[in-house]
């Protein structure tokens, strides 16, 4: 049985005119990139400001903050401003989402797994009591996201966990097909397909997604 149409994150928003327009496309989730290393980086005061524009005019909008690898009590505290959940994109482990889950109760937590081999879907399994989703992203030495490669089709066949999930890595016009009648996930997380270069979003892109997923 086929699932009702997955939802949709548009990630790596830059600027507040492309998530007003974004969100009025009807998305359900924008991300903002917290990592100072990525090309689609965006500051704490100009993420502050965009997502409180968002919250303010689409307050149904999941306003995402990715992160990777911050210290919780200092850094990360300091980031905490309008979003209402923290995808952790890096090498956080157990004691790590269990700690943001008692310093951030009221923020959802998604966690990303970087996907290479069964094995890294299995670890997931540990972990969903204390998140609120999941998110499978390509594994790459270069990068922690934002790659374009997908997940190898024969990773994705099968999976079976508790939480609601979220497939990342090049998800295009070109592929949603096969996404929705074959892997189903719960979400689907999109950024550099949909792109004019790093940060910057093609609207026009990302309406035909939305609406090859709605047709």
């Amino acid at each position: 049985m086929i699932k009702s149409k997955p939802l949709i994150k548009i990630c790596g928003i830059t600027s507040t005119e492309q998530a007003l327009q974004i969100a009025e496309l009807g998305v359900n989730a924008i991300g903002i990139i917290s990592v100072k290393e990525s090309p689609r980086y965006v500051s704490a005061q100009k993420k502050k400001e965009i997502f409180r524009i968002l919250e303010e005019f689409f307050p149904k909008i999941k306003r995402v903050s990715v992160i990777k690898n911050l210290h919780i009590k200092n850094t990360l505290k300091s980031l905490i401003d309008h979003e209402n959940v923290i995808q952790l994109h890096g090498d956080e482990d157990l004691d790590y989402c269990k700690n943001i889950k008692i310093n951030f109760p009221q923020i959802e937590i998604w966690k990303a797994f970087r996907i290479k081999t069964f094995k890294d879907i299995e670890g997931i399994k540990t972990f969903t009591n204390f998140i609120d989703a999941v998110l499978l992203d390509s594994w790459n030495k270069e990068t922690y996201g934002g790659s374009g490669i997908k997940i190898k089709r024969e990773l994705l066949e099968k999976i079976s966990l508790s939480k609601p999930w979220w497939l990342a890595g090049g998800v295009s016009n070109d592929w949603v097909k096969e996404i929705i009648s074959e892997i189903q996930p719960d979400g689907l997380d999109v950024s550099s397909s949909i792109e004019l270069q790093p940060g910057v979003k093609d609207i026009e892109k990302i309406n035909k997604l939305l609406l090859e997923i709605r047709r």
